[in-house]
């Protein structure tokens, strides 16, 4: 036998999966989707005699210590008609969630690190704060010939949501950007 590193189990058995998934009141299909594997593949694992193995192990232990973990990592439903998904490579690090025309914004980090949070420290930014924020992601309003860069987005007058919808919120030399879902 090899010797072991860390505290983790090497296999699990079908009934482990079902029950840390029944512990934390998901489908199969909600299951898969935070395991990151298909339905069938839940259902293979769960109707199953042979050991699971491989990542999952890992995560239905740290999972049966900590199942407010799921919870922390669940996209919250939509609140408002707009929502911006603040990314880091790939990483979602912010989504905020906007009523434009009620002024109002709902949002919900998912990392620790401040300095990837779309608002840092505030978690509850005013609309003035999300306006601030969003000019932050886009080239300054007093940049110079800025007609000419408009022009090149096809753009008809400085508007940083507009902007941002092109440029996807990108800035030289830094890895953040913006989804936006409408």
């Amino acid at each position: 036998m090899s010797q072991k590193n860390y505290a983790i189990r090497d296999m699990l058995t079908g009934d482990d999966i079902k029950g840390i998934r029944k512990k934390l009141h998901l489908t199969q299909t909600e299951f898969a989707r935070l395991a990151n594997v298909s339905k069938k593949t839940i259902e293979r694992w769960e109707g199953g005699a042979r050991p699971v193995t491989g990542p999952v192990v890992t995560l239905v232990g740290i999972l049966k210590e900590n199942p407010q973990i799921e919870e922390s990592l669940r996209i919250p439903e939509r609140r408002y008609p707009l929502r911006l998904w603040y990314m880091y490579r790939e990483d979602i690090c912010t989504i905020i969630d906007v009523d434009e025309r009620e002024r109002r914004v709902a949002v919900y980090n998912f990392t620790s690190r401040l300095m990837f949070r779309a608002f840092g420290r505030e978690e509850h930014p005013t609309f003035e704060q999300y306006e601030e924020f969003l000019e932050s992601r886009c080239f300054p309003r007093s940049r110079d010939k800025m007609k000419l860069v408009l022009k090149d987005l096809d753009l008809p007058f400085y508007d940083p949501l507009m902007i941002i919808e092109k440029t996807h919120g990108r800035m030289a030399e830094d890895d953040f950007w913006i989804r936006i879902e409408r």
